[in-house]
């Protein structure tokens, strides 16, 4: 097998690199807001079934909640390139990095970067199931 010529070894170096690069950038807030406003998405940790579930409100408002039927309410918003989240119960806010990933999303919690990936497990319309009222409408 010939050595294919040296412009397409350097293209297909390039988009190779290309590919890559675009792996490793995080998703706008702009990017972010679009995939998941009007969504209910459910998130796993490495080697667990589920972690939790976070519903996408208009106006960046969000619902969260370890599936444990207790839900807690918040907003999220871009700082510095990262989507950062602060809820009702908790003003200190948690700041996230995202990227597509083969049919979701991952984040990567930047207020600590050791910490396990979440993983998109899935996604719907449906609002949360949570106890009291008015939350998960």
């Amino acid at each position: 097998m010939r050595p294919a010529p040296a412009i397409l070894r350097l293209a297909l170096g390039l988009a190779l690199a290309a590919g890559a690069a675009g792996a490793e950038t995080p998703m706008t807030a702009t990017e972010f807001e679009a995939y998941v406003n009007g969504r209910t998405i459910h998130y796993a940790g490495q080697g667990q079934e589920a972690y939790g579930a976070e519903q996408y409100l208009p106006n960046r408002r969000v619902i969260w909640t370890f599936l444990d039927g207790e839900c807690v309410e918040g907003l999220w918003y871009e700082e510095g390139g990262l989507i950062c989240f602060v809820y009702e119960l908790d003003l200190m806010p948690q700041c996230w990095s995202f990227w597509r990933s083969g049919g979701g999303i991952t984040a990567r919690f930047e207020n600590e970067p050791a910490a396990t990936a979440l993983y998109e497990l899935s996604q719907t319309d449906e609002p949360l199931i949570c106890q009291g009222p008015d939350l998960g409408v």
